[in-house]
């Protein structure tokens, strides 16, 4: 009973916090509502379903053992001779060793999970390893995989996905893994379309947040791990591959999307869906100084200067003696912590020259160095991206549009005008969704379009995903099987 207690919990507070994210849902709810047909013929499989949750099975807690983060865990360790080995060759794999779990004390029913140690390459062209969560649905289509690129937004890899996902992982306002836990309820939304779900711990071992080289390389990397891994996951051996990540794990997803031709020629993705997208870095930082996000600029610099050594040594000299304590916490925690504790300070100048960073000639080659637009991804792209977005100005996206639409690229670009950085993530959901589902099943696009929308529950495809999409969510939480009723 405490178990389901947890589980009742949780599902309301989802549900409650979509209702808090989304206020013009209330409008959209009643006109759906007012044309509806009845419950049964709305809910359909989910009505019964529903009705007998209570009554679905609960995963064990109380044998779950307690869990090492990923700085403990010989598992994650780099092999001294990673470099002898091609970039996406297992170098070890297990099962995890926790359950998969909601908000890390929720298990979710999978027919299988994998954890692989995958050979990569960082930023500056050396050879390092890191982790690939493999999720596998029941009812799973082995021949079809999404990449989710998680907004981890963390200098330490004690935020890794792979690690937050699990039962037991430490969590609380001093660790701050509640993005990405809440993360896996849009995975849970993708395992339901009974895709297989991959998920990189793209900062590395170094938690080398916004190094986007390593990011991008270690996401193209991820896939080709999760096709050498058939022997044990089952996964095809040419599967259809998709990418999907917002925010941070936009990021990822599109500097891979923009290095495949090059560093992974091999690989045929069918598309990628980003949205909150940053092409600039230097720019974000300006934005979010004494903003409610000034959270993102320690974690971001000192997520660079743990991939760019030079830049660690430039930081060291410049931070005020005053604010050195505070200023390098980000790396022993995560997103939501830095955020708390970094809320409307003025974080630049928490450096003896507040200018520092975008006039130092070493700082300024690192930034650059981590932009977006280098290069023009050939797949095609699905962008989303709030016209009031307070982390990323929106004009940088449409020149980022712009740019890729004149080199060729196949682009569609959706600007939605009644949301915010945050909200758009839950917003847009279904319509992302929708468009990777068109994109697995070959749905063939040329060309780019850009529309700006009122919102992005009201296009059609996300009407018609959002409410299987909540009902889904609140039954796993609930201790429904992940995956789609029939195979």
């Amino acid at each position: 009973m405490v178990a389901f207690g947890l589980r009742l919990v949780a599902s309301l507070a989802v549900a409650g916090a979509v209702a808090h994210a989304a206020p013009q849902l209330a409008g959209i709810a009643g006109a759906v509502t007012h044309a509806a047909a009845p419950p049964e013929a709305v809910l359909g499989d989910a009505a019964p379903l529903l009705r007998t949750a209570a009554s679905l099975p609960v995963v064990d807690m109380v044998n779950l053992a307690s869990l090492r983060p990923p700085s403990e865990d010989p598992f994650y360790t780099v092999p001294d001779d990673v470099e002898e080995a091609a970039p996406g060759t297992i170098l070890r794999h297990r099962a995890p060793p926790n359950a998969i779990a909601g908000f890390g004390i929720l298990p979710v029913r999978l027919q299988a999970s994998h954890q692989i140690l995958y050979r990569t390459t960082d930023s500056l062209g050396d050879a390092t390893a890191t982790v690939l969560t493999v999720l596998i649905p029941y009812n799973a289509d082995l021949g079809k995989v999404l990449s989710y690129q998680v907004a981890e937004d963390a200098a330490t890899i004690d935020c890794a996905p792979s690690y937050a996902f699990q039962f037991g992982h430490a969590t609380g306002p001093d660790h701050g893994t509640i993005v990405t836990e809440a993360e896996l309820l849009l995975v849970e939304a993708a395992l339901e379309q009974g895709w297989v779900v991959i998920v990189p711990d793209f900062l590395g071992p170094k938690g080398a947040f916004l190094a986007n080289e390593l990011a991008g390389q270690a996401t193209l990397d991820g896939v080709r791990a999760a096709i050498n891994s058939a022997s044990f996951t089952g996964i095809r051996k040419k599967p259809t591959v998709t990418m999907w990540g917002y925010s941070g794990g936009s990021l990822a997803t599109l500097w891979a999307a923009e290095l495949q031709p090059t560093y992974a020629p091999e690989l045929s993705i069918a598309g990628a869906a980003v949205g909150g997208t940053v092409p600039n870095i230097a720019t974000t930082v300006k934005m979010v100084n004494k903003k409610e996000s000034a959270g993102l600029i320690p974690a971001g610099i000192l997520g660079l200067a743990n991939q760019y050594p030079e830049l660690d040594r430039l930081l060291d000299q410049h931070v005020l003696p005053q604010h050195r304590a505070g200023f390098y916490k980000p790396r022993s925690q995560c997103l939501m912590a830095n955020l708390n504790q970094f809320a409307n300070k003025d974080v630049t100048g928490m450096l003896d020259d507040p200018s520092l960073i975008f006039t130092h000639p070493l700082a300024v080659s690192v930034i650059n160095r981590n932009r977006l637009g280098s290069s023009t991804p050939r797949m095609p792209i699905f962008v989303y991206k709030s016209t009031a977005d307070e982390v990323s100005p929106v004009s940088e996206t449409d020149a980022l549009v712009r740019q890729y639409c004149a080199a060729g690229a196949t682009v569609e670009y959706q600007r939605d005008a009644e949301s915010d950085h945050g909200s758009l993530a839950v917003l847009a959901a279904p319509k992302a969704l929708s468009w990777l589902r068109e994109t697995m099943n070959d749905r063939r696009r040329k060309g780019c379009v850009t529309r700006t929308v009122t919102s992005s529950l009201l296009d059609p495809a996300a009407l018609e995903f959002l409410p299987k999409i909540l009902i889904d969510a609140l039954l796993i939480l609930l201790g429904k099987r992940v995956g789609p009723i029939f195979g």
